[in-house]
């Protein structure tokens, strides 16, 4: 339930009344500041409330970013104000300063406009949503009123709120294949009741049946996975832009997208590899390979983003690099724009491709496409962030430290090296951290691969990798390139996996590992929407029980080591189950619990990756 309070001397012909009741609001009037203060001081606290000045004049769909947006405590346009319970003190406390200063007086001027530069005042977070076209606005008198009506006539605000629903930054796929028609289906959604989440997981169940049918290993199933899994995209994007057009923002709902997007697809890579397999044709090694890729590129996004974006300019120099400046130069030519953003191969235009792929040839060629177009892509992209590190000067700041060492997923094993090292550590040169997580991460990955299987080198190569990590971790990761710890410590438990699965050269080995990635990386995607959320990263007990990717790693190759290759394929299906286990059950026990107790709304953008 929400609640407006519409304060000063009600409009003849108004439809403000209207317009607060369609965007759900129960309505209450105040002629004065000593009433508005009252009927605030009724108001639950656990309910959203609102200042709406009687004389306003404006879109609907401007009410409804300034005042249903369950994404900010406390929200305003011109004329009007909101707080949710998080900003309801706030609010209190400016309407009692106002009321005391105004004397309790008829209102002449906008209560809502004075609250809100009293709030400004105070220095509180008042968010301001950007309107463009949209009119807003308390007319002083009524020749002003009538030009403000026309305005509001000029523009058709549906349209707005369409074009509005739509990403500002996408990739070409999205932007010209997909969003000119999906937000239609949005509206259709908004229209008839459909939530966000639902949306989303209907795109699920659609690339679930989508690899159920590349699965099949027929040339009809696998034209038929190719077909459903853009209509899987299609409703993709659909549900971004239903919570965007409707302002159905939840951190719960944030949560299920970006999981549900890496469920899909690499549930679509298993499907394939089993179709492959259905046809004479063992394609897991490349299925895993193409996971493990595209996870370390996500890997990369993530640790740069959150190394960074708070990031402030050392003395008088910018936070600007030559290596950025070229970019928005580019940026500044129209085709390059969209050039630049395909071929880094975000969503839209990788599931293009993979379906087009699926339908028209084989599985192995599929793979082969994508693991050479997402190499290059994630080369194109990490050269780029490598330059700007290197010719940025910055500081970064103990937040993004201690996001990075969330990130590095580092269990007892690595630190306690790193405690160990504590000291030592800050005597060692900048570049030590990602050099030595390098090292210790080809290291093990050369060792399994240039070794028989089932010999004890492996075993001696992640000792060796569990202390470089905790070398690596060992101070604050505040340097230039220490963002590429997490990605390189993601690679070499990855590949570890992936080497030795291939080595024991048994059916079944290699979709056991496939498995035992697909755990392992959802738990560190889950550290990264925590994170993103700002609810920290996952309990320590949680990060001990799974052993950190360091015990992971020596626990595979000690398995490696003493088991036969059945054997070994039993195990790495058993460890696969009880890290899905432990993780799946704590990460929807939190979410599903943030979502219950309240949690801030978050609506992350990201990359189109």
């Amino acid at each position: 339930m929400s609640t407006a309070i519409l304060t000063g001397q009600p409009v003849p012909g108004s439809s403000i009344e209207a317009d607060l009741r369609s965007l759900g609001f129960d309505l209450r009037t105040a002629i004065d500041a000593a009433e508005a203060e009252t009927l605030l001081a009724e108001v639950p606290g656990d309910e959203r409330v609102a200042l709406v000045d009687a004389r306003f004049v404006g879109h609907v769909h401007a009410l409804r970013l300034g005042l249903t947006d369950p994404r900010f405590p406390l929200a305003a346009i011109p004329g009007a104000v909101t707080a949710q319970p998080a900003g309801r003190q706030a609010l209190t406390r400016a309407m009692a300063r106002e009321n005391s200063a105004g004397g309790g007086t008829t209102l002449v001027d906008s209560l809502a406009d004075r609250i809100l530069t009293a709030l400004d005042a105070d220095g509180t977070d008042v968010h301001r949503p950007e309107l463009g076209t949209l009119v807003a606005a308390v007319p002083a008198d009524p020749q002003a009123r009538n030009e403000a009506r026309q305005a509001v006539t000029d523009v058709d605000d549906e349209a707005v709120r369409l074009k509005s629903a739509v990403k500002a930054r996408d990739g070409f796929f999205t932007t010209f294949c997909i969003s000119p028609y999906s937000r239609y289906l949005a509206r259709w959604c908004a229209r008839r009741g459909l939530t966000p989440n639902q949306v989303t997981t209907a795109s699920l169940l659609t690339a679930l049946i989508a690899a159920a049918c590349a699965a099949t290993g027929t040339r009809g199933g696998f034209v038929a996975a190719g077909v459903l899994l853009i209509a899987s995209f299609v409703l993709d994007c659909t549900d971004g832009q239903l919570a965007r057009y409707s302002l159905q923002y939840s951190t719960l709902g944030a949560w299920l997208d970006a999981t549900f997007d890496r469920a899909k697809e690499y549930a679509y890579y298993a499907g394939l590899a089993l179709g492959a397999a259905r046809g004479g044709d063992d394609v897991w090694a490349l299925a895993l390979g193409a996971m493990v890729l595209q996870t370390c590129r996500h890997v990369v996004d993530f640790s740069f983003n959150e190394a960074n974006h708070d990031a402030t300019a050392l003395g008088t120099l910018s936070l600007a690099s030559p290596t950025a400046a070229l970019s928005d130069k580019l940026d500044s030519v129209g085709w390059t724009v969209w050039v630049r953003r395909m071929i880094v191969l975000p969503i839209g235009e990788r599931w293009a491709m993979i379906a087009v792929l699926t339908a028209a040839t084989t599985p192995r060629i599929t793979f082969y496409v994508l693991l050479v177009g997402c190499a290059f892509a994630a080369t194109y992209t990490t050269a780029g962030r490598v330059l700007r590190s290197l010719t940025r000067k910055a500081k970064r700041t103990d937040r993004a430290a201690v996001a990075l060492a969330d990130l590095a997923d580092s269990g007892p094993l690595a630190q306690g090296f790193a405690e160990a090292f504590k000291k030592a550590a800050r005597r060692l040169p900048g570049f030590t951290a990602p050099t030595a997580a390098l090292l210790g991460g080809l290291a093990v990955v050369l060792t399994a691969a240039l070794t028989d299987f089932g010999g004890p080198w492996p075993i001696v190569a992640a000792l060796g990798y569990a202390l470089t990590s905790g070398l690596a971790v060992a101070r604050p990761l505040k340097g230039a390139l220490d963002w590429l710890v997490p990605p390189f410590l993601r690679a070499a438990e990855y590949g570890t996996v992936l080497v030795l699965a291939a080595e024991a050269d048994v059916k079944g080995a290699l979709p056991a590992a496939f498995g035992l990635v697909a755990a392992v990386a959802y738990h560190h995607y889950d550290t990264v929407y925590r994170i993103r959320g700002d609810a920290g990263a996952p309990p320590a007990w949680l990060v001990r029980s799974i052993g950190g990717h360091e015990g992971r790693t020596l626990l595979v190759t000690v398995l490696a080591a003493v088991l036969t290759a059945s054997q070994f394929k039993v195990a790495l299906t058993a460890l696969a189950v009880a890290v899905a286990l432990v993780v799946l059950v704590e990460s929807i026990r939190f979410w599903v619990a943030a979502h219950r107790g309240g949690a801030p709304a978050v609506h992350d953008e990201g990359e189109p990756a």
